[in-house]
């Protein structure tokens, strides 16, 4: 089916009729499905890590509430080196040139090997210290240090994970991250069931781990040895190249200064947020989780508009490509305005399926629907990002996210928390998303990224 769906898809953009708009809109869409199932079922883990610790306490949710800010931080620059290779791999497929475009992914796959495990290194040297620098009660230091621990000796598997899904999906191919990743939230309850019952909150990071290698063994089988246009060839050469990696750097530095910058700024809110007790940490992280049902439609609808962008500008066309942007955008808003909606009515039963203390409950639910009014600029924030990224237009829009995060969300929350509590940092995110969202689509707009 990869095979079907990978040339169809190279051979439609290079064609030379043009495309009607629900042609477009159709390609589109059938593409971000299985991106959308692949970004669901990731957050489906974390539902499911925090389902089954919940059960353990307060103190036991605000353990991974603490450190799931800096998790997300390493994951991030995972997602940034992965990004630089796989886009290149995009533009290659769509001009035509597979040989090259497996010479991208071979740099990027060594690239990743060394990249984590410098990152693993740095992650397991501060996972003692972590907990006491973010602020958080003694009471929970141990079972956040074990947790952090655990995800950092697991990022080799994330990164490969992580390159792999993309370049299928640059390819062509968005079924199989899908498939895979949802096969991975299955693993996960697997896993815990196991570890959970042994080793508390630290079993819950081992189930993760392993279900993260699984899934990452069976995603490089599928690109190294199945895919029509990346599965390895005799006779190829794995040597560097020094202008790959240029290009890697050139896409993937911006967006790793603004992961760190970013994530930076969600560690600062935690901080900000730590003093407000256990039951605030732990109401908080079980609200992000929450909340992330409603944007990885999103990233799902972003990620097939930087495999359309990328491939449409390969074969140089690049009134192909901006339409692909709007219609995505477009989209995006659509189906996470109609989730938002959803999740206004839902939230309560879910945090009563996520935790089983009513403070928790009550203030996360509360929390929560103050940032849902959010999702429709969030949308335009995360698909526009998806869509320049896909024409390597990462520099600018990685400054304009720091403005937006450090100018505005981080100075709001410092205001309105010793004020109001928790829901203060949480009109401080709504406020700064929809800035986020509007600078960012009227980038894409100006159209800058097309040269």
């Amino acid at each position: 089916m990869a095979k079907k769906s990978d040339t169809a898809l190279t051979a439609m953009i290079n064609q030379d009729r043009e495309l009607s708009r629900r042609e477009k809109m159709s390609v589109v869409w059938n593409l971000s499905v299985p991106a959308i199932l692949a970004q669901v079922t990731s957050i489906l883990m974390q539902y499911i890590d925090a389902a089954m610790v919940g059960g353990l306490g307060a103190q036991a949710s605000a353990s991974i509430g603490v450190v799931s800010t800096s998790t997300w931080l390493l994951g991030s620059m995972c997602t940034s080196l992965s990004v630089g290779f796989a886009v290149q791999t995009a533009h290659q497929i769509g001009a035509g040139d597979e040989r090259r475009a497996r010479k991208v992914m071979k740099n990027g796959l060594t690239a990743a090997i060394l990249f984590s495990l410098i990152l693993m290194s740095c992650g397991i040297a501060v996972s003692s210290h972590l907990p006491v620098w973010l602020g958080a009660e003694p009471a929970i230091w141990y079972d956040a240090s074990g947790y952090f621990f655990v995800y950092a000796c697991s990022l080799p598997a994330v990164q490969l994970n992580s390159i792999a899904g993309y370049m299928l999906q640059c390819s062509g191919d968005m079924r199989t991250p899908g498939l895979l990743n949802a096969l991975m939230c299955g693993e996960d309850v697997i896993f815990n069931m196991i570890f959970i019952s042994r080793y508390g909150v630290t079993g819950a990071a081992i189930g993760t781990a392993l279900a993260q290698a699984v899934t990452a063994f069976l995603m490089l089988w599928r690109l190294c040895a199945c895919s029509p246009a990346l599965k390895l060839r005799r006779g190829e050469s794995w040597k560097p190249e020094k202008e790959i990696f240029a290009r890697a750097v050139k896409i993937s530095i911006p967006m790793g200064l603004e992961n760190l910058a970013m994530c930076g700024a969600q560690i600062a809110s935690t901080k900000i947020i730590a003093p407000l007790g256990s039951v605030a940490i732990a109401a908080n992280s079980f609200a992000v989780t929450a909340e992330s049902l409603c944007y990885m439609p999103g990233y799902g609808i972003g990620s097939a508009a930087t495999t359309l962008i990328g491939q449409s500008l390969g074969a140089g066309k690049k009134k192909l490509a901006k339409s692909f942007a709007l219609i995505s955008v477009l989209m995006g808003c659509t189906v996470m305005t109609a989730c938002g909606v959803l999740m206004y009515f839902l939230c309560p039963a879910i945090f009563a399926m996520l935790t089983p203390d009513p403070q928790v409950r009550a203030l996360g639910v509360s929390v929560l629907r103050i940032e849902l009014f959010a999702e429709p600029l969030y949308a335009a924030s995360i698909v526009s990002s998806g869509a320049l990224r896909g024409a390597g237009d990462t520099l600018i829009p990685s400054i304009l996210n720091l403005i937006s995060m450090w100018g505005v969300r981080l100075t709001l929350a410092v205001i309105l928390v010793s004020r109001i509590g928790l829901a203060g940092a949480w009109i401080a995110m709504a406020i700064e998303l929809c800035v986020r969202g509007i600078l960012l689509f009227v980038r894409l707009l100006r159209g800058k990224w097309l040269k």
